[in-house]
């Protein structure tokens, strides 16, 4: 294993794969480099001589400026780096060639009515409103007495969600658009939405937005207002019977993988994950961006220092105009709250080798690859871009993998340096940082990213990315095997 690995030839940092001690002398780069001080795994340690105000550069970017003078070995860290002027802060990579990402691979998917493409064929349930979740417990309960194996569906996912009622404006609007969002997702062969009938969030309010967005399907997309008959359980199970022989001749086809759009998250990453999970979905990221699918990357607030980047990274001025949209409704979001969009890196996460505000947004830039921004999106709205696309969420693992199914990913792809058992209403493949952990929670995690510190890493992520294309052909998750599904909406504003 590497002790140090450089991540761009541009870099003027090496970074530590391991806890090195004080007087070690590691070969990195051809050449034997004499550690100064001791360097925690994560940390970065400077190649050469450089003196104050020079840019230290990682991942091909620039990161902070030097605060003081330091020697080669020397550790970077915040005592003697500081953020980046904007001004200052520019790329030092040229555009990416993504050519040597270019595959003949397919998956199997089902193509819809619609056009869209999913990965499943699950039974979506979708309350209007929180207060009748329980019911659909019964529901399910009731239509697997009669088809123990799921019936014409992969999977059973419940849309549980505590909202629908007591909303006003804008939170409100974006409650109904998430469940909109949802019940029009691929994913689903059927879909039955369910709501009380005294909600704010009315069903014909639902069929409304449903049918502006892309028209109603009554084979594939049934409505049940409990109130307004007898017998809700009954009824429920006759719409799901129904849905269940329309879904009953649904197949499998091959597809290109430009019909994938896949979510990119890092969650709580590990000190070495832009080494291990984090490279491996950057790579990810780039056959799927190469041979012309689409890709979305969120958490706003972690991005936030790396603003003036993207927009520079943008294809075209649309692109850059919506990616400024976006992180401007995101900032007045905090802002009227007293908060700031950008943060320091915490205690925590310095101890881990992040030492700036631009190396934490740099960082968690790199699980999307290096493909230019072709699209940014609002919370709520679907992916129409091909391409890395920015999506507005605010940095919680459940929202932010609920907003990347919303936008019609069809599955979410996590880089994590904690264990978590959290899934989406979409596939979700966890990617552990470290291999310890891969093993110590194997029912939580879907691939070992910390292989990537002893194999070769082409070789490794050929195999993730045949592992990717054969969940999305069809072999479950661990979520899925669980039977772990979650839906979380971005609540902002007051209640009546």
């Amino acid at each position: 294993m590497e002790k140090l690995v450089i991540l761009n030839d541009s870099d003027n940092v090496a970074i530590a794969t391991t806890d090195l001690a004080a007087k070690d002398t590691v070969n990195v780069n051809e050449r034997q480099l004499n550690l100064l001080a001791a360097v925690p795994a994560g940390n970065k340690v400077a190649l050469t001589d450089l003196a104050a105000g020079e840019p230290i550069v990682k991942f091909g970017q620039h990161i902070g400026t030097l605060t003081a003078d330091v020697k080669a070995g020397q550790l970077v860290d915040e005592h003697n780096l500081s953020d980046a002027a904007e001004d200052d802060a520019k790329s030092t990579s040229p555009a990416a060639d993504l050519s040597k990402y270019l595959t003949k691979q397919t998956l199997m998917g089902y193509r819809r009515k619609s056009g869209k493409v999913g990965i499943r064929n699950d039974l979506f349930i979708v309350p209007t409103v929180g207060c009748i979740t329980p019911l659909m417990d019964v529901m399910v309960q009731q239509f697997k007495a009669a088809h123990p194996d799921n019936g014409s569906f992969d999977n059973i996912i419940l849309l549980k969600h505590p909202y629908g009622c007591s909303q006003l404006g804008e939170d409100f609007e974006q409650t109904r658009q998430i469940l909109c969002d949802a019940a029009l997702h691929p994913n689903a062969g059927g879909v039955l939405v369910f709501g009380l009938g005294c909600e704010n969030n009315q069903m014909d309010g639902m069929k409304e937005t449903i049918e502006k967005m892309a028209g109603i399907d009554p084979d594939r997309m049934k409505f049940l207002v409990a109130q307004e008959v007898k017998n809700e359980f009954a009824t429920a199970q006759e719409m799901l019977e129904e849905l269940n022989t329309a879904a009953a001749n649904d197949h499998r086809e091959p597809v290109p993988l430009s019909e994938l759009k896949v979510g990119l998250q890092s969650v709580q990453p590990a000190a070495v994950s832009p080494l291990t999970a984090d490279r491996l979905l950057g790579h990810l990221a780039n056959v799927i961006n190469a041979n012309g699918g689409s890709t979305v990357l969120t958490g706003l607030p972690n991005l936030a220092a790396a603003e003036d980047e993207l927009v520079k990274q943008s294809a075209s001025q649309e692109a850059a105009a919506d990616v400024q949209h976006v992180f401007g409704h995101m900032r007045d979001y905090y802002a009227e709250f007293d908060q700031q969009l950008v943060s320091e890196p915490s205690a925590k996460e310095q101890a881990k080798g992040i030492t700036t505000a631009k190396e934490l947004a740099v960082n968690t830039l790199q699980t999307a690859g290096d493909a230019a921004i072709s699209g940014a999106i609002s919370y709520g709205k679907k992916v129409s871009a091909a391409g890395l696309n920015v999506l507005e969420a605010p940095a919680n693992d459940l929202i932010d993998s609920s907003a990347e199914a919303a936008a019609d990913c069809q599955l979410v792809v996590v880089s994590t340096g904690v264990a978590t058992p959290y899934a989406s209403f979409v596939p979700s493949v966890k990617v552990a940082a470290d291999s310890a952990l891969a093993a110590k929670k194997q029912r939580w995690f879907d691939f070992d990213g910390g292989q990537a510190l002893t194999k070769p890493f082409d070789e490794l992520a050929k195999e993730f990315v045949d592992d990717i294309i054969a969940i999305a052909s069809g072999k479950e998750t661990s979520n899925e095997k669980a039977g772990l599904h979650g839906l979380a909406i971005f609540k902002i504003g007051v209640t009546e």
